[in-house]
């Protein structure tokens, strides 16, 4: 059994020159972080220097887009820098688990991952 904390937007304002993100996995070792790629970036963090600055700990993350001018977009088609984000998590991540999220009422669940899945796939995921 592992112990993990999945992150929301607020964990990435700064406090006093740190985040408290960096205050939390700062401060413990065992600790997994899995990284929602959508609200890191809404919060203003950077998910990719997450992931390096805690190798071996992103065990599972968030598949989940973000854009500042599309908010119901789907996997692939927003400002993740996707690229980067495998990288890191296929060479110091530790990632076990790619956990696909698209949570917008817009559109129907199923479809809707369908849809994000499509994308991952061209992107060679």
């Amino acid at each position: 059994m592992r112990v993990g904390y999945h992150n929301h937007n607020v964990e990435f304002t700064p406090m006093d020159g740190t985040t408290p993100w960096d205050i939390f996995f700062g401060g413990t070792k065992k600790v997994i972080q899995q990284v929602d790629l959508g609200n890191c970036i809404d919060g203003g963090g950077d998910p990719v220097a997450l992931i390096k600055r805690y190798p071996g700990r992103t065990v599972t993350i968030h598949i989940k887009e973000f854009s500042k001018t599309k908010p119901d977009a789907f996997v692939g088609e927003g400002d993740v820098p996707w690229k980067a984000v495998f990288e890191a998590c296929e060479t110091v991540g530790g990632t076990e688990w790619y956990i696909v999220e698209y949570e917008h009422e817009k559109q129907p669940a199923l479809p809707a991952v369908d849809h994000c899945l499509k994308n991952l796939r061209k992107m060679g995921k």
